[in-house]
């Protein structure tokens, strides 16, 4: 198989990931208080959203390079 087919299935994957999930969410851990032996820290949570037009297009992407790597074989 050639490098642009499993570039295509990768989008493809990542594309319908995108398209299923949405975005994703991640915790970040921030010091608040730093005095001599006292430790304070606050947990913020985050969410990082992926359109949905984004994740269509990568996956028409996919699909494109898959097409494209196998009329090249041929």
């Amino acid at each position: 198989m050639k490098t642009i087919s499993w570039v295509g299935i990768l989008l493809i994957a990542l594309g319908g990931l995108a398209l299923a999930y949405q975005g994703f969410d991640y915790t970040r851990q921030e010091k608040v208080l730093d005095v001599g032996p006292i430790h304070a820290t606050a947990e913020e949570q985050k969410h990082v959203a992926i359109p949905p037009v984004l994740g269509g297009l990568v996956l028409v992407g996919g699909i494109v390079l898959v097409i494209v790597g196998a009329r090249k074989k041929s």
